[in-house]
């Protein structure tokens, strides 16, 4: 999403590491590295959209500080991946725009986040509701987990964003809402689209390719 250097507290930048930490620590735990060092194809998945994301998130619409809009993506590399390995995708990626200038090293933890881990975190949570829910027809994992999940996700990181850049003082509430909140559920449409449609050609396509999609369920 963009976060400066100014736009947090000392002490939000500290809460904002230690739970950057502490999600970090949880994806790394649920990741089965064994089957990642064995998986050659799932390497290269891997890094080939940690690179995409890198890239892809250089293309942003710029307003105020903190508040640039840009497709996430995260979704469907959640559904690829699982949401542990999203999480070191996402944030490999991340590295990419920290190198190349887009992102402030010191805003790191703040934008990983934002970006990577509260869109991952929801992504997951709405597929295991789908899972849950033992839905028969395939249309209900494009739907629900592909565009209803990236268009949730996206809401959630910019709800917590907004909520973040609130607690500082850089913005009151008011001017939340006036230059970002209220244009939330547009910003939803193209990422549920963009999500959803990856989503669509690769349960078509490549299936395997997600490795969260349980085949045998659906008729």
């Amino acid at each position: 999403m963009g976060m400066t250097e100014n736009l947090l507290s000392t002490s939000q930048w500290i809460i904002t590491l230690l739970l950057f930490l502490a999600v970090l620590a949880r994806a790394w735990r649920t990741i089965d590295w064994k089957v990642f060092r064995k998986d050659e194809t799932l390497q290269h998945t891997f890094f080939g959209v940690a690179v995409v994301l890198g890239f892809l998130w250089h293309l942003r619409a710029g307003l105020s500080p903190g508040l640039s809009i840009h497709i996430f993506g995260i979704t469907v590399v959640t559904l690829m991946l699982g949401w542990g390995l999203a999480v070191l995708a996402g944030l490999l990626a991340l590295v990419i725009t920290v190198i190349t200038g887009r992102e402030p090293l010191m805003m790191f933890a703040a934008n990983g986040l934002i970006t990577v881990m509260v869109p991952a975190l929801v992504s997951h949570w709405i597929m295991l509701w789908e899972r849950g829910k033992d839905f028969r027809s395939f249309f209900a994992y494009i739907f629900f987990c592909g565009f209803f999940g990236a268009g949730i996700s996206v809401a959630a990181a910019g709800t917590v964003m907004c909520l973040m850049l609130w607690a500082s003082g850089v913005y009151t509430f008011g001017e939340l809402i006036h230059e970002y909140l209220r244009y939330l559920p547009l910003f939803m449409v193209p990422e549920g689209f963009a999500n959803g449609a990856f989503v669509t050609g690769l349960m078509v396509f490549h299936p395997d390719r997600l490795t969260t999609l349980d085949q045998r369920r659906y008729r």
